[in-house]
């Protein structure tokens, strides 16, 4: 198992849709990643820099991130990279503290 630390460029008009995903817990229930993915997502990051999502996420795949590619993420966002392909969780997200969270940002904050 890696931790990967991702960027991305969310689709536009798309994430309330990945949103209402996360809060209904269908992409929870997608195995083996969901989980994991369902909590990079909701502390996903947004740099107002590039405007870029960014986000560690544990993944078992390879190519990395292959199979939440397919399930999910090539629906929200383009130019996927792999910025560090085996990062140390806590400094992974350590490193993107200082930008706004996602949902925040663009307006699209979770539910509960």
């Amino acid at each position: 198992m890696a931790n990967r630390l991702v960027r991305a460029r969310p689709v536009e008009g798309r994430l309330p849709e990945l949103r209402d995903r996360l809060d209904s817990g269908e992409i929870a229930e997608l195995d083996p990643f969901g989980v994991a993915m369902t909590t990079a997502l909701d502390e996903a990051r947004y740099d107002p820099d590039t405007g870029e999502a960014a986000w560690v996420e544990e993944d078992y795949c390879t190519p990395p991130l292959a199979m939440e590619r397919e399930a999910v993420l090539d629906e929200y966002f383009r130019e996927i990279t792999i910025v560090e392909a085996d990062v140390d969780e806590g400094e992974g997200w350590n490193r993107l503290e200082h930008l706004p969270g996602l949902w925040e940002a663009l307006g699209t904050e979770p539910e509960g």
